[in-house]
């Protein structure tokens, strides 16, 4: 009994001592830029110019109530945004998002292929939704309402989204000044003649985005 508890000692300090070496070893790869990394929502800070959607950093997704059960979410895999950071911020600067409506990704195969089709997004004739930013109201800080035009199949409709400005930095990886948004929305599908299979399917489509923004080009002097 004395000769185990004695190897338990040694095992326990021989572990302890190979998990001190493996935290000190990432910490060691782990650059001190990326730990100590802030941002700041003082949108006077911000660098004034055109900035372009992370193609790495986001995320846009969709969910419908599904048989009353609970809201189904699908996701779109390709999309690009462009945003246009004007003096006086959020209320004078422009966002225009234009999703591929192919990518949209259910993580059903055969669903995928329904909502292509032509009792849904109709991919074939119309490939791509598209958001255009119009007005900015605020309703606290870094914080607002940005009022647009979203576009499905050739018909047009207003939506707004509640818009979050999670804040600006330069990226410690990247060195690109960049911005992050979160965003919250919702609209009617039949007001975009996408009735097909309700009531199984809801009509409130709920929209939620996830961004990061980095600037691609400075203001013409």
């Amino acid at each position: 009994m004395t000769q185990l508890l004695k190897w338990g000692g040694a095992s326990r300090t021989l572990l302890l001592a190979a998990v001190s070496a493996s935290v000190l070893s990432i910490a060691a790869c782990t650059p001190l830029r990326v730990v100590t990394h802030t941002v700041g929502t003082d949108e006077a800070q911000v660098p004034i110019g055109a900035y372009a959607m992370d193609a790495d950093h986001w995320s846009i997704t969709f969910d419908v109530e599904h048989l009353q059960y609970s809201r189904y979410v699908m996701r779109f895999d390709r999309a690009h945004a462009q945003l246009q950071w004007n003096k006086g911020g959020l209320e004078a600067s422009t966002a225009d998002v234009t999703i591929d409506a192919a990518s949209v990704d259910t993580k059903i195969p055969l669903l995928d292929k329904m909502v292509n089709g032509p009792d849904m997004f109709d991919t074939a004739t119309y490939p791509t939704i598209h958001f255009a930013g119009k007005r900015f109201v605020r309703t606290g800080p870094a914080r607002g309402t940005l009022e647009g035009d979203l576009t499905i199949r050739n018909v047009t409709r207003p939506v707004t989204l509640n818009v979050t400005f999670n804040g600006y930095g330069r990226n410690p990886l990247t060195k690109a000044d960049t911005l992050g948004f979160s965003a919250v929305g919702a609209f009617s599908r039949a007001q975009f003649g996408l009735a097909t299979w309700y009531p199984a399917v809801g009509n409130d489509v709920h929209v939620r985005i996830e961004a990061e923004f980095e600037r691609t080009q400075q203001p013409a002097s």
